[in-house]
């Protein structure tokens, strides 16, 4: 490690708690900064190369840099870059533009992130249905408020519906208001419902949760069962929409929810999120009803940020472009298929697997279904290789999705299968040492 990189890492040691800005952590032989990005890659203070698919946790879906998104960015700032939260020009024509895709959407609102549109869908679906409950499925992100950070990462089992909680310091009444179903598991659900379903105000589902694919028909059994209790049904789109379709996994599955939550991709990269939904449910944080039982408050200082929306409008722009899902797919497809043989070829018992533009791999004969076939795999092991991976130039985060852009080329699959073999034979390397 050079003498810069440590000063680096010791200067952010210093005002960052952990050394790090947010819940993840490598092993200091792997810390570095960010420098810069460009399409696929990134390059680190000491201006070494990363394949990146990670991709600022999925949402550089263009890659980093696109030239049109930073282009609008740049126009934009010389118009101005903020306005408090009332309607400009730029964020209208954002929001225009969005809600003729999203197939829920009779009205948006515009927030700053993914977890604050999370917390906001949930209090549009109290305040609707008049009632407290919420039911979330084992496994899912949410983001990072009380209501989402329950049975995120579970280690240890617990009997469902009860939750445990991710994190300290939520309050006791938070999560007797939780209830925990596992995903692709409708016979569960339906069970639950059954008991409880007059209570909870809102389902929250990730239609793609994390790494796991739904079961055919497990969304719509969602859909059907929530309109039957009259719960609230909350598609969290963070990390599906734009990836799957311009109409987000809403559209890919065929599956419209009462409301839908985005942060991520449609502000490219910039701090900027979204609840749309239901005219009815929505219209209950206007304004002209403050004094009435059922408002909902709903604001925030940036939301509807002009950089944000200059960036979202020119994401849909480079989308909307004849062959780009069509491509992104196929380079998926070949990123899975070539790890598979590399995988195959060195006897790791790994499985690759995924959906669209993402892939995933465990030690595992099947793809898993839910949250509890995910750590009955050797996570630790699968870590020692995530890490080796990373060594090798590919940026992963041990145990999280993967994901892949529209700037990756068939150059960057060839180096990663290159990379991936290498890393494949120092794991076995030194397993055979020990």
């Amino acid at each position: 490690m050079s003498a810069d990189r440590q000063a680096i890492l010791a200067e952010a040691a210093r005002v960052f708690p952990g050394g790090v800005m947010g819940g993840n952590i490598l092993p200091s032989d792997l810390r570095f900064s960010f420098n810069r990005g460009q399409g696929s890659r990134f390059w680190d203070s000491e201006e070494r190369s990363y394949i990146d698919y990670v991709l600022g946790a999925g949402a550089m879906f263009l890659g980093h840099a696109h030239p049109h998104v930073a282009k609008a960015i740049s126009a934009q700032a010389m118009l101005g870059t903020h306005f408090f939260a009332t309607v400009n020009d730029v964020a209208l024509r954002h929001a225009q533009r969005l809600v003729p895709l999203i197939p829920c959407a009779e009205r948006i609102r515009f927030t700053t992130s993914g977890s604050e549109s999370s917390f906001h869908a949930i209090r549009l679906a109290r305040a609707f249905t008049g009632r407290d409950r919420v039911l979330k499925f084992e496994g899912a992100y949410h983001g990072n408020h009380d209501y989402a950070q329950l049975s995120t990462t579970p280690m240890t089992r617990a009997n469902f519906p009860t939750p445990q909680p991710d994190t300290a310091g939520i309050p006791g009444v938070v999560r007797d208001l939780t209830l925990i179903a596992p995903f692709n598991d409708i016979d569960t659900f339906a069970s639950l419902l059954s008991e409880h379903g007059y209570e909870i105000a809102a389902v929250i589902i990730e239609p793609i949760q994390r790494i796991l694919s739904p079961l055919p028909g497990f969304l719509q059994a969602v859909r059907e069962l929530t309109r039957q209790y009259g719960i609230v049904m909350i598609m969290d789109e963070v990390v599906t929409g734009f990836r799957y379709a311009l109409g987000g996994a809403q559209a890919y599955f065929g599956v419209t929810p009462d409301l839908a939550t985005y942060g991520k991709i449609i502000g490219g990269g910039l701090p900027v999120g979204a609840v749309a939904g239901r005219a009815d449910i929505m219209d209950q944080a206007d304004p002209a009803r403050r004094g009435i039982e059922t408002y909902v408050y709903q604001n925030g200082t940036l939301q509807g940020h002009p950089l944000g929306s200059a960036a979202g409008l020119a994401v849909i722009e480079v989308l909307e472009a004849p062959g780009v899902y069509d491509r992104a797919f196929a380079m998926a497809e070949k990123l899975r298929a070539g790890l598979q043989q590399v995988f195959d070829r060195h006897g790791m018992g790994i499985r690759v697997f995924g959906e669209g533009p993402m892939w995933h791999m465990l030690f595992t004969d099947r793809v898993p279904q839910n949250w509890r076939d995910i750590t009955a795999t050797d996570l630790p092991r699968l870590a020692q290789l995530e890490l080796e991976m990373l060594r090798q130039g590919l940026f992963i985060l041990p145990n999280a999705r993967r994901f892949i852009s529209i700037a990756h080329t068939e150059a960057d699959l060839e180096q990663t299968f290159e990379a991936a073999d290498r890393a494949c034979r120092v794991v076995l390397g030194k397993s055979m040492a020990a």
